[in-house]
């Protein structure tokens, strides 16, 4: 027997989509019926499906494979410029317009979707348990607050950065920024760095994305009610990491971690790759893949990649859309898709080339697979991080990727250096020694507040002090003005003191 319950799902595109995709499958074996919100323009979140439904909102403008590909592009051409504040600036500009325009598409098509009466109905009338949401949009957020349903999160970012900087206590001397490309032991000059990102992520959140949702609160819900607020009062988040990958650090009662939770044994490879890979003897096979949104390279930075492969004795599967590179050797497989999980879990596969988001290092980790790094934008670079400080990955950069043979010698050392399989197969061992697997966890807690309808008794109220309040200021400030003024009552008790000695001295004389 089962009971089943009603879930509203309101997901991202992309890599976003595949681990909630594999979420909402558990789920569904399990009895309970989703639905999941998206647009007329999704490009990643189809229909016809039979482990979900969806229901289907109508945009003029939406963020769609071409909108991501042009942004992608630009930060490509960025980063292969020559390494200066120049460099950095025009990265972080271009991040900053990005991020802007996002979430005003966004912010508009939230207002959209509660501005209709039809859809708003909809959605009351299917009566839902609670909302699944990946909040590193805020559509979700803010329906989960008009229709009055628990909300849990599939998270690992938020509209403002980090899932833990928004809820848990977050110590800047060792706990490093997303960007600032640092680990948790920093020295003086990295905990200035770390400062600085922190203002830029401050910067950004309070100028270019919480005010755009904030207007959206104050014309549907009043000004009394706060988009941070909303955000940080989630009651489960299921957070998509754990202490083997992420740094220690705090962390709070309703934070469960489910990092890895896509990851699974792997099935057969189809024959003729099957084939491909056995063909490769005793060297076995390197794979790479960019990820959903990097489909292809500059040419002459793929040239660059195909002519190392050609010199390694390894076969090698590439997931490359691009045209395809003039140096492209006999022992390399140019692919449109590739199963992943499956290639990394066969035990020819050596090495894995990725970009480092946050499925494919789990995934190589959890198959016991190093890499080789190749970051492009957001949380990529600190992802590969993670991995390089426990010995199991070394990162390159696309400005340096094709200078001074600087690929092929990455590839080979991580081949050849017994260490960086070492290090991830131990790193694989401790991911997967826990007392209850990822998915199980994510289940039961959803299961469970949709039993107690919400998590409130392991929700703190903090998120709701103001930060004077938070840092105990008020209280510092009482004690110092407490502390002044009994040093001042005692120097005026002291004056008078001195005052009627010297009178009486005076009647005295």
């Amino acid at each position: 027997m089962c009971h089943g319950g009603k879930i509203l799902v309101v997901p991202l595109e992309g890599s976003h989509w595949v681990n909630m995709d594999i979420m909402i499958k558990a789920l569904h074996s399990e009895g309970h019926s989703l639905d999941v919100i998206r647009t007329n323009q999704s490009w990643y979140i189809q229909d016809g499906f039979p482990h979900y439904k969806t229901i289907t909102f109508p945009i003029a403008e939406a963020i769609n494979h071409d909108y991501v590909d042009r942004i992608v592009k630009k930060i490509i051409a960025i980063e292969r410029g020559e390494s200066s504040f120049l460099t950095f600036a025009s990265l972080q500009i271009e991040m900053f317009n990005t991020m802007f325009n996002v979430h005003r598409m966004l912010s508009h098509m939230t207002a959209s979707m509660l501005k209709d009466k039809d859809f708003m109905d909809m959605l009351q009338e299917q009566q839902y348990d609670l909302v699944l949401v990946d909040p590193a949009w805020g559509t979700g957020i803010l329906l989960a607050h008009a229709l009055k349903l628990p909300l849990v999160y599939n998270v690992r970012w938020l509209t403002s950065g980090e899932g833990h900087m928004a809820i848990a206590p977050s110590p800047l001397s060792y706990i490093p920024l997303t960007g600032s490309g640092l680990s948790d032991k920093m020295t003086f000059i990295q905990r200035l760095q770390n400062l600085f990102f922190y203002f830029i992520w401050e910067f950004q959140d309070a100028f270019i994305i919480n005010h755009q949702y904030q207007a959206v609160c104050d014309e549907f819900f009043g000004s009394e009610v706060r988009y941070r607020e909303l955000l940080q009062g989630a009651d489960i988040w299921l957070m998509r990491a754990d202490f083997v990958f992420e740094f220690p650090r705090p962390t709070m009662p309703n934070v469960i971690y489910i990092g890895g939770f896509q990851c699974k044994p792997a099935k057969p490879l189809p024959a003729d790759l099957e084939e491909f890979v056995q063909s490769s003897g005793e060297h076995g096979v390197i794979i790479m893949s960019l990820g959903t949104f990097v489909n292809e390279l500059p040419l002459d930075v793929a040239n660059v990649i195909a002519a190392a492969f050609a010199k390694v004795p390894q076969k090698v599967i590439w997931r490359n859309k691009g045209d395809k590179p003039a140096t492209l050797g006999n022992n390399t497989l140019l692919v449109d898709w590739m199963p992943q999980n499956d290639l990394l879990g066969h035990p020819k596969v050596k090495l894995f080339v990725a970009h480092g988001g946050t499925n494919g290092v789990q995934e190589a980790m959890y198959h016991g697979v190093p890499v080789v790094g190749l970051p492009i934008f957001f949380d990529q670079y600190d992802n590969l991080l993670r991995l390089e400080k426990r010995g199991a990955a070394k990162i390159l950069t696309l400005a340096t990727v094709d200078k001074d043979s600087i690929f092929l010698n990455a590839i080979q050392e991580v081949l050849n250096e017994p260490s960086y399989r070492m290090n991830m197969q131990r790193l694989s061992r401790l991911h997967r020694d826990t007392p209850m697997k990822p998915m199980d966890s994510a289940i039961f807690w959803i299961e469970f507040v949709m039993r107690h309808k919400g998590a409130a008794h392991l929700r703190t109220d903090s998120y709701k002090l103001p930060w004077y309040v938070y840092h105990s200021v008020d209280i510092v400030l009482f004690f110092v003005g407490a502390l002044l003024l009994v040093l001042l009552t005692a120097l005026m008790l002291i004056r008078c003191l001195c005052i009627t000695v010297r009178k009486n001295k005076v009647k005295c004389d």
